[in-house]
C-alpha cells in the first residue's frame, strides 16, 4: 500500500512542477497544444523513470562502494544527458512528427531539474530500487498530468479575449499561479 501512496504523492501532492516548482522550463514552452504537451509528458516519463533507476544503480553500485558519494550531482548530470539523447534518437526514428512538435524542449529534458530533483530525492530519502522508480513514475506523471492540464486551459484561453497586457506569457504564468494553488489543496493528505 506504502507504493501506491508514493505514486499518488509524487503526482498529486509532491507534484514536480506544482509543489516543488521543479522542470517550469518545458512546462511553460511546450504547453501550448495539449498533443505536444502529451507528447512531451510521456517523454518525460520515459526518461525520469529510466534516470531514477539507472542513478539509484549508479549510486549503490559505484558511488557508495568507491565512497565517492560527493561526486553524486555530476553523475546523475551526465547519466540524464546520456539517456535524453537515447530518448531523442528514438522519437526522432518512431515518431519525426512528435520529434518535429518538441522541437528544442527534448533536449531541455537534460538540464529538466525535476528528472535531476527526482534522482537526488530518492537518494537522500535512501529509498530502496522499486521506491525510487515508483516515486520517479509518480512524479513524472504528476509533470504529465500538470503539463496537459496546463496545456488544455491555454488553448481554451487562446480564443477569449483578455485584456492585451495579459496577452500570452502574462495569461500562462497567471494561470499557472493559478493552478498550483489547486494544486496546494492536496498538501498534507498523504505523509511519507
Amino acid at each position: 500500500m506504502n507504493l501506491i501512496l508514493l505514486v499518488l504523492a509524487g503526482i498529486f501532492v509532491n507534484n514536480y512542477v506544482m509543489s516543488q516548482f521543479l522542470g517550469i522550463c518545458p512546462f511553460l514552452g511546450v504547453s501550448k497544444k495539449v498533443d505536444t504537451a502529451a507528447g512531451m509528458g510521456m517523454a518525460v516519463i520515459f526518461v525520469m523513470a529510466l534516470a531514477a533507476a539507472a542513478a539509484w544503480l549508479v549510486y549503490a553500485l559505484i558511488l557508495v562502494p568507491l565512497n565517492i558519494t560527493y561526486l553524486y550531482n555530476i553523475a546523475f548530470i551526465l547519466l540524464i544527458a546520456s539517456l535524453v539523447q537515447f530518448v531523442e534518437m528514438f522519437l526522432k526514428k518512431a515518431a519525426p512528427a512528435l520529434y518535429q512538435a518538441l522541437g528544442v524542449f527534448l533536449p531541455l529534458i537534460t538540464t529538466n531539474c525535476a528528472v535531476l530533483g527526482v534522482a537526488v530525492t530518492n537518494m537522500q530519502k535512501g529509498y530502496n530500487f522499486i521506491e525510487s522508480v515508483l516515486n520517479a513514475v509518480g512524479g513524472a506523471a504528476g509533470f504529465a498530468l500538470a503539463i496537459c492540464l496546463f496545456a488544455g486551459i491555454r488553448e481554451r484561453i487562446a480564443d477569449n479575449d483578455t485584456p492585451k497586457a495579459f496577452d500570452g506569457f502574462p495569461m500562462a504564468l497567471i494561470t499557472a499561479g493559478l493552478m498550483s494553488i489547486a494544486f496546494l489543496g492536496f498538501s498534507g493528505l498523504i505523509k511519507l
